[in-house]
């Protein structure tokens, strides 16, 4: 767990100021939850921690063992790709969304009072 130190500006705590920032060196607000490299990945673990999703995967799985199958391997894989990718088309639209409003956010000027 990271602490964010807030000093006040009168320089009394230079020395403490200069080790705190080593460790926070930019005061950016990201509420995203993924970026460009951890989405595909990131969002496949979540998805399959639903037990729907699970269920059809496991569907894939059998239909892909001549033995057991019912219908033919597309048939079987379609609602999961479906699924699948309408949850991550919603996931990026909200993500993408949450990017736009922090970058709204850090780049809004601020105005500090000190005594």
């Amino acid at each position: 767990n990271k602490w964010t130190i807030v000093f006040p500006g009168s320089g009394r705590q230079w020395k403490d100021w200069k080790q705190a920032s080593a460790f926070h060196s930019g005061n950016r607000i990201r509420t995203t939850r993924y970026t460009w490299l951890t989405f595909l990945p990131q969002n496949l673990f979540e998805q399959f921690h639903r037990l729907g999703n699970l269920y059809f995967f496991f569907l894939v799985v059998l239909s892909w063992f001549p033995q057991v199958a019912v219908f033919h391997r597309e048939v079987t894989l379609l609602p999961l790709v479906v699924v699948l990718l309408a949850s991550m088309i919603k996931d990026a639209a909200e993500d993408y969304r949450k990017h736009q409003y922090d970058k709204a956010i850090n780049s809004s000027k601020t105005r500090v009072y000190d005594k």
